[in-house]
Parts: structure tokens; sequence; C-alpha cells
């Protein structure tokens, strides 16, 4: 196939704006392992940095990636059930209820984290908890994971799959976990993915709620530029890519695969 000037000014322009985002990104890695960040490499490679930021911050890098995983869960066994009410039984007040849920998204983070301040923040061995963290990372991200499953069981038709698993002798636990839950499978993944990735780069909300006992791997890395330590910051955020990339990368493959198309179309009597 022929490809005329358009498409390759649409090729150049694309190369030319991930080279804009890949770069810094790039630079930013290396001068995690590099002796002195002003001479760059020249100055030689180190692995010190890296060694330095993991003594200081391991347990708020962990801290992050079990909040996340955390908020996922959470999200999931609060997120789906919702989603799906909100498909089944749509109305006036469901409506409010889904306006509702999503204003911690329309709201500013520090707003949010005020809010939870002001309302618990009294609640002494909760305040200094990192549960009190994972209670707004929890509001923050709940509404991306029903809006992406109720998305996904909208475009399906669930009262004929529900009522063709109930003339099987299905009760309702079992349509819900072995029809519903199948076939929205790719707007739970990608919920997940949305969830994890947001919870993890969470600063604003975080900033407000953390301790000094509970502190992130965003606040951290941002204590670290703000002391001035750009070859320590930057190793830190070397240290966020290996440990974050292979998670998220896994979990995209993961909602990709859910998209792909099936060869035969399942039916409620072949789930059951």
């Amino acid at each position: 196939m022929q490809r005329d000037a358009k498409f390759y000014a649409q090729l150049l322009l694309t190369i030319v704006l991930c080279l804009f985002i890949v770069v810094p990104v790039v630079m930013s890695a290396l001068a995690g392992v590099t002796v002195n960040v002003f001479k760059g490499l020249s100055s030689g490679l180190t692995l010190r940095w890296i060694f330095q930021v993991w003594d200081l911050y391991a347990h708020s890098i962990l801290l992050s990636v079990m909040i996340a995983l955390a908020c996922l869960v959470v999200t999931l066994v609060a997120g789906v059930p919702l989603a799906y009410v909100l498909v089944r039984r749509p109305g006036r007040l469901t409506r409010i209820f889904e306006e509702l849920l999503t204003l911690p998204v329309a709201i500013p983070g520090l707003a949010l984290a005020l809010a939870l301040l002001i309302t618990y923040g009294g609640v002494s061995g909760y305040r200094s908890s990192w549960l009190f963290i994972l209670t707004g990372h929890v509001l923050f991200t709940l509404p991306f994971m029903v809006r992406s499953v109720a998305a996904v069981m909208a475009a399906m038709d669930i009262k004929m799959l529900e009522e063709g698993a109930a003339s099987l002798g299905a009760g309702f636990w079992r349509r819900f976990f072995t029809v519903i839950i199948p076939n929205a499978k790719p707007g739970i993944l990608a919920g997940a993915l949305m969830v994890v990735t947001l919870s993890i780069g969470e600063f604003n909300l975080t900033w407000m709620l953390h301790t000094p006992l509970t502190k992130t791997l965003p606040v951290g890395l941002a204590d670290a530029y703000a002391s001035m330590r750009l070859e320590v910051g930057s190793a830190y955020t070397l240290i966020f890519f290996v440990l974050i990339m292979p998670l998220l990368i896994a979990m995209q493959a993961l909602a990709q695969r859910g998209k792909r198309p099936r060869k035969r179309t399942d039916t409620a009597e072949d789930t059951l």
C-alpha cells in the first residue's frame, strides 16, 4: 500500500512527541546511576545512589505498593457490585448516587484530604495508620473502577444473560459470579489498571494525609527533589520504574487479552 506525505508527517509528529516524553524519563534514570549528575555519563556509573535510596526509603516504596494493592482489593469488592446495581437498576436515585460517587474526582485532592482530616483526624490510632491514606485512595479511585465496569456491563444484555442462567436453575450469586463477572472482565481489568496506577502515583491527597511513619513513594520522591539531591531523586525515580513498570505491563497485557474477541460466543448454558 502506497503511503502519502500526510502519513509520514503524522508518523514524524508521533515520533517527536514520543521522544519529547521519553527522553526526560531516560535522562532522569541515567542521572540516578551517574557519579556526578552535573557532569553526566562522563563522570562514570555507580549504584551508590540506588543503594542509598533503598536504605533510606525502602519502607516508603513497599508501603506504596501495599496501599495500591489494598486499594485494588477494596475497589474490586465494592466497585463491581456497585457498577452492577447502577446498570441493573437505572433510575433517578442511582443517577444521583453515581454523581455523588464521582465527587472525589471533581474536587481537588487537597480538599478531599482536608475533609477526611476534619472528619476523622481526631481518631489517633486511625489517623496515624496507613489505613487513613488507604481511605483517601479508595475514595479517589473507586469512581474509575465503577465507571469502567459499568461501561462494559451496559454494553452487554445483562437481563438476557441472567434470565437464561435463571432458566437453567442458577441462583443470584451463581449468576453473578459465573455469568456477569466473566463477561465484565475487560472492564474489571481496565479499572484495576487505573486504580493501581492512580494509587501509586497519587501525591496531593497523600501529602496531606501522611505522617512521618506513613510516607509513600511520591511523597518521598518530592522530598528528595525538594532537598536538591537530584541524584537521589533520580535514583528514587529509577527504583520506582523498576518496581512498578513490570506490574503495570502485566496488568495492561491482561486487560488487552480480556478485550480480544472469543472464537465462539459463550452462552449462559456454556458458562453454567
